[in-house]
């Protein structure tokens, strides 16, 4: 550490001196470089260094973005950065969407208005513990033996049809050179992590940037804080950094970088001041003094950082991914990250702790940094069921096949898809059904009665049962996301598996995606069920879900007082339910587990709640409260829970 300090005491002087003898660029002539001599950037001729934060725009409402990028500079970092996730963007072939939560150069221009440069990761892939590391699932679909992030060339046609016709119009007018504040621009995503090592597909994508942008914008990569991440990672012409969290050996990560980028700044593209969670393991935080004092000794070596995250925000919908370790695991809704911008928005301790380091580098604006959403108990919402998810399946279209079709084949994103079989034979008593890969988790029902649970997570594969001839076996399967990071990104969903019961093959499926991934189309569909089951009310007593009123939705609403100060922030607690979906105004708000944690509550946002009447919509899955009780309610309270009990971690 010693010697990496005093080398780098040396730098900043010639930067000093580099800087002195350079004139200011004119306006018209922005430039943001690197000065490969004196080892610095150079902003219009002038040694500059960045002290940046991530934020990710989806998954922030628009109506906050400017908020927590207020509360980004005013910590004293003078730049965001951000990924770009396609699957987002163009979630199926050729539809795309830039509103709204999406709009990406809205959020550039803001950070541009609240005196930020931009630091833009293009992709195609991020992680970002998005369901398949924000690569667009349909790429399964339109080719199933498709090599992900290689020069494969049916995935090269995608990516250049993405970058070249759709993404880099849009950003290059925003390029710093052009009067924006992007000043870099990643190529790829810690390829060096990835197996296949393809340097024909990172050169490729670097001459697809250099074709585009030419010199205008400083290309750079990111990889792990070793020798071995950038073995793969290093793209040739192309700026190298590191990334790594506190606590690890500085001068052997930044030794690494050194070792495969000999001249230039020292960078940390990722300082993790938190850490990511699965659902079942304790929630992951890191010590606000270790973080600050391990800032501090960076930017004492001169290096430029970037804080992932600074403020984590929410994995909406059915964003949020999940990793492969020794076991499947899932990613929950709460992206907090235990960041220094809580995932409302507030600034915690860390925050205050890293903007007392900041301002020792770069000047605090003037100005107070805003204050914490104000938070409201809007109380109990009494729900009611409407209909099973049996129930909603004979109104909606089916599809059939010899063999099950995985989600992709059905072209659906994400969510629930029902399968279902005559069985065909006589079996013994009980008889063992075995779905050697189920992806993720399959609730089974004969002839419409609940068995049991098959999951992925769990490594569950084999369920007894008891079976006659002509009954139908019924499997309601969850993607609960697509795997983000590793050789396993190409997670295909559903049924990936031919069942067998008693090791005989089962054929002629039917299959039903049920639409939570389309939320005007699943209020609709309900309220259809809702009418046939006014028309013929037998229906109602027929395909019923768990026997605790699990699969099954049910509805509810609150008043907001029409008051100025309202709405406001608030935290929804579902004490009594086991797992599923909530919407609130028709909006996804994400899935909910709080018997394994630790998320216990789902952050509900200001902006999409409104004076007056709102709706909430529950999918649960498993079991209720409803069933048991006459407290069938959830409530809305102004306290987040993201750190509770893990009953079941190891």
């Amino acid at each position: 550490m010693k010697g990496v300090t005093l080398i780098n005491c040396w730098l900043v002087f010639l930067c000093v001196i580099s800087r002195n003898a350079n004139e200011a660029a004119s306006p018209g002539n922005r430039s943001f470089t690197i000065d490969y001599e004196n080892d610095c950037f150079l902003k219009d001729g002038e040694t500059f260094r960045y002290i940046s934060g991530s934020i990710h725009y989806f998954r922030v409402l628009p109506s906050e973005w400017r908020d927590r990028l207020r509360k980004l500079r005013m910590a004293g970092f003078n730049a965001v950065q951000t990924y770009v996730e396609w699957a987002s963007h163009e979630p199926e072939p050729d539809a795309y969407d830039f509103e709204g939560m999406l709009d990406v150069e809205e959020f550039i221009r803001i950070a541009q208005e609240e005196d930020l440069l931009v630091i833009l990761r293009l992709g195609p892939y991020i992680d970002a513990e998005r369901d398949m590391g924000g690569l667009p699932y349909w790429l399964l679909r339109k080719n199933k033996d498709m090599r992900l992030r290689t020069s494969d060339p049916t995935f090269l046609k995608e990516v250049d049809d993405w970058f070249v016709n759709v993404m880099f119009p849009k950003v290059k007018p925003l390029l710093y050179a052009n009067g924006g504040p992007i000043i870099m621009m990643q190529v790829e995503n810690e390829y060096g992590s990835y197996p296949a090592c393809d340097y024909a597909y990172t050169a490729h994508l670097r001459s697809l940037y250099r074709k585009a942008f030419g010199d205008s914008v400083l290309l750079f990569t990111t990889d792990g804080g070793g020798v071995g991440f950038l073995k793969c990672g290093k793209i040739q012409d192309v700026f190298s950094t590191v990334d790594f969290g506190a606590g690890v050996d500085l001068e052997k990560a930044f030794g690494s970088q050194r070792l495969f980028q000999p001249r230039g700044p020292l960078v940390n593209s990722e300082y993790y001041p938190g850490w990511l969670d699965h659902w079942g393991d304790p929630h992951s935080t890191v010590d606000a003094k270790k973080v600050s004092q391990f800032l501090d000794d960076m930017l004492l070596l001169n290096a430029s950082i970037n804080m992932y995250m600074f403020h984590g925000g929410t994995s909406f919908g059915f964003g949020a991914g999940s990793n492969l370790g020794s076991k499947f695991l899932v990613c929950p809704t709460s992206y907090d990250y235990d960041a220094p911008l809580s995932e409302a928005g507030d600034p915690t301790e860390k925050y205050w702790m890293l903007r007392n380091v900041t301002q020792k580098y770069l000047p605090l604006p003037p100005g107070d940094v805003p204050p914490p959403s104000p938070k409201y108990s809007y109380g109990k919402v009494q729900m009611t069921i409407l209909g099973s998810v049996l129930q909603l399946a004979t109104v909606l279209q089916s599809v059939s096949a010899t063999w099950p079709l995985t989600f992709e084949e059905l072209s659906v994103s994400s969510g629930l898809v029902l399968y279902e079989t005559i069985i065909p034979f006589r079996t013994p008593d009980p008889a063992r059904l075995t779905i050697s890969d189920i992806h993720d988790r399959g609730y089974v029902f004969v002839d419409q009665h609940y068995v049991g649970v098959v999951s992925r997570e769990a490594s569950l594969f084999d369920l007894p049962l008891q079976s006659l001839p002509n009954q139908t076996l019924s499997i309601l399967v969850e993607s609960q996301g697509r795997v983000c990071f590793g050789a396993g990104i190409n997670d295909f969903k559903g049924l990936t598996t031919r069942p067998t019961l008693e090791d005989r093959e089962l054929k002629n499926w039917r299959m039903t995606p049920i639409p939570v991934t389309h939320s005007k189309r699943l209020l609709s569909t309900l309220s259809h069920l809702t009418k046939k089951l006014v028309e013929q009310p037998l229906a109602r007593t027929e395909l019923q879900g768990t026997p605790r009123g699990g699969m099954s939705f049910y509805k509810g609403s609150f008043v907001i007082p029409d008051e100025d100060d309202h709405p406001q922030d608030t935290f929804l607690k579902l004490n009594g339910w086991r797992k599923g979906i909530v919407w609130v105004n028709g909006f996804n708000l994400g899935r909910y587990w709080p018997e394994v944690g630790p998320q216990v509550t789902l952050y509900v946002p200001r902006g999409i709640l409104k004076n007056g009447t709102n709706s909430v919509l529950v999918l649960e899955q498993e079991a209720s409260p409803c069933a048991l009780t006459s407290n069938c309610f959830v409530t809305l309270q102004d306290k987040h829970e993201i750190a509770g009990p893990t009953p079941f971690s190891e």
